[in-house]
């Protein structure tokens, strides 16, 4: 993968930077590929479900509303998706199971950790734009990341 630096020299008025702060995670420090999304508020059901479902190659973008009061991604759900050869998962939330997310061949990216499980109710929404960071995530849309941050663009660049 190109770094982000690179990319946005190459493409700058192409791309939009994400101005959110993330840390990382996954065992992944790098990683792209194309978006799906879930909006969620301290319940992970659809995230999940979200997991199970889209395809091999992509990043869930998961809009937690940025709630840091509960994780919404922890080492059973981050299994999921290192088995489904996902490419990461951006959460604008917390994760938790850190020490075991960190050994994980996977990117992951969230605002910091939190050691209390979500709720269970299954409310939020799928595939639909998410905004957060100073941009729209778009589904279908391709992101990049990496150590110095996230970029999105609405076609593949590499």
């Amino acid at each position: 993968m190109n770094k982000t630096a690179d990319l946005c020299d190459k493409y700058g008025k192409e791309l939009e930077v994400c101005q959110q702060e993330f840390r990382s995670y996954g065992k992944r420090k790098q990683f792209y590929g194309p978006i799906s999304t879930v909006r969620v508020f301290e319940d992970n059901v659809l995230v999940r479900q979200s997991l199970e479902r889209i395809p091999e190659g992509n990043v869930l973008i998961v809009d937690g509303g940025g709630s840091k009061r509960c994780a919404l991604v922890g080492d059973m759900l981050a299994e999921i998706a290192v088995t489904r050869k996902l490419a990461g998962i951006i959460i604008n939330g917390c994760v938790r199971d850190t020490a075991e997310l960190a050994k994980m061949d996977i990117g992951i990216l969230a605002l910091g950790s939190n050691p209390l499980r979500s709720k269970k109710d299954g409310k939020g929404e799928i595939d639909i734009i998410v905004t957060f960071g100073g941009i729209d995530w778009n589904p279908g849309d391709y992101i990049y990341a990496d150590e110095d941050g996230i970029v999105l663009s609405s076609k593949e660049l590499i």
